[in-house]
């Protein structure tokens, strides 16, 4: 080919790469106008019906009253007044120049979460503020959208509200409920094991906040301690939907169940990690928690997820339902009453073989007690999908003996099973601190580092992988 027809070649290739993108684009656009369109009719309906409802009650309350017609007039006016007051309102557009930003409590690999005043009212929010081109950039709109919808669909108190949602050229804000007992990643930093007791209160509780997402058909599929909040009574709600601590599943998702694990992966009957002769890698069931308990704060300022929690149809891409959230639960049981997750190693790569080859892994020490119930639920989460507990609705979890002596329907009436010191509604001694200027430049340079090495390590696996076919 002549060089004028190779030039020819690669501008007409640029050129229709450039009009699939701008396909691309002229879609995503189309699609975010329609869901606009689709969410203002909605909210414009329920707005009417919550006004009729609001109304009829107001009269049913008059007509059962002994009040004068002047009044009853008096109180239907004083009602449209605050109709009215509220429509002005809302019309509003709100902007984070409506909130006072106090502490950080949180960050993740796309933004951050801040303790904020509104300062018209001066109620106290959780703001969650997501970049844009992350978000963009790494796929996750979807997700953020998902998360938004569900948190403004589903009225819980299983899962935290969403009070106001906004954005301006360059964040998303979502605006929720602050619950000042911080999260069970903080509980199991300090306590290192939960009691059977307590394990059972907040894993029930737990299911009932899994329950009432998946009636809406969202998987979560992020259920891990740092997700589960606890309000100032130490009740439990299940938070952030939109995977803002992901890991990169294209790179950690190149799993084989049919590869065996290398010997030195492989655990003894007593949970621990083999000796390879000098002692060097041999670690105790409580050298492994003192170990993961050490990782686990390194982990809580990182904004690299843990693949821990992931079940293995995840990880090997095989398609997968709400029954995954449910294997989530199992391994934060397990670490509630072990102290330590069940397929912990020190990378991530091989924890996802772990988890691929659960099989051979998931052994409790002998020197921890965990009683025979307790054992049996774990086993029937941490499995094979189709003999999963939960695949065939909570209710097959509900009604395990572990549970026996759980009432379902008080179980957010009685008093929680650990109460957290909160001393007002600006106490935030209960999360992690982070440091608001030197973070930035202390982790970026570690998550570089790390995402490099773990890039590196998942094409090496994936070209040992081939090669290993070609030559079988």
């Amino acid at each position: 080919m002549d060089p004028e027809d190779k030039v020819a070649a690669m501008v007409e290739e640029e050129e229709e790469e450039l009009e699939e993108q701008m396909d691309s684009l002229t879609l995503e656009r189309v699609a975010a106008a329609k869901k606009f369109i689709e969410d203002h009719y909605k909210s414009h309906m329920k707005d009417m019906q919550e006004r009729r409802e609001r109304r009829q009650l107001l009269e049913k309350m008059i007509a059962n009253s002994d009040v004068s017609e002047e009044e009853q007039m008096n109180l239907l006016i004083e009602l449209q007044r605050k109709e009215t007051e509220y429509m002005r309102l809302k019309r509003h557009k709100i902007s984070v120049d409506d909130f006072d930003l106090l502490t950080i409590i949180g960050r993740g690999a796309f933004g951050e979460v801040r303790l904020c005043r509104e300062k018209i009212s001066g109620k106290i929010y959780a703001m969650k503020k997501l970049k844009k081109s992350e978000m963009v950039s790494r796929g996750q709109v979807e997700h953020v959208r998902a998360e938004r919808n569900l948190l403004a669909e589903v009225a819980s108190h299983f899962i935290v509200k969403l009070y106001y949602s906004f954005q301006d050229a360059e964040y998303l804000y979502l605006v929720m409920e602050y619950l000042p007992g911080g999260d069970i990643m903080t509980l199991l930093i300090r306590e290192e094991t939960l009691t059977e007791t307590v394990a059972r209160f907040y894993i029930a509780q737990s299911v009932l906040a899994i329950e009432s997402i998946h009636k809406h058909n969202y998987v979560h599929r992020d259920i891990k301690p740092d997700n589960l909040l606890l309000d100032k009574n130490g009740h439990m709600k299940l938070s952030d939907f939109g995977l803002c601590k992901p890991l990169n599943f294209e790179n950690l998702s190149c799993m084989n169940a049919k590869e065996p694990m290398n010997e030195s992966e492989l655990l003894d009957a007593n949970g621990c990690l083999p000796d390879k002769g000098d002692g060097s890698s041999w670690k105790s069931p409580l050298e492994q928690m003192q170990h993961w308990q050490m990782n686990r704060r390194t982990l809580a300022f990182s904004t690299v997820g843990t693949p821990d929690y992931i079940a293995p149809e995840v990880l090997l891409k095989k398609g997968y339902g709400l029954e995954c959230d449910w294997w989530s639960l199992g391994a934060i049981m397990y670490e509630m009453l072990v102290g330590y997750a069940p397929f912990y190693s020190d990378n991530p790569i091989t924890t996802c073989r772990k988890i691929v080859h659960w099989r051979n892994h998931l052994i409790f020490p002998n020197d921890v007690r965990v009683s025979p119930e307790a054992r049996d639920l774990i086993r029937r989460l941490l499995c094979d999908v189709e003999n999963r507990l939960g695949s065939n609705g909570a209710e097959e979890i509900k009604v395990h003996p572990w549970f026996k002596d759980i009432q379902w329907d008080k179980l957010y009436d009685i008093d929680a099973a650990y109460k957290p010191e909160v001393n007002g509604e600006l106490d935030t001694q209960n999360f992690i601190k982070y440091d608001e200027v030197q973070y930035c430049c202390r982790i970026y340079y570690c998550v570089l580092a790390l995402n490099q090495w773990l890039e590196s390590m998942c094409r090496f696996y994936i070209i040992a992988t081939e090669c290993q076919d070609v030559l079988k």
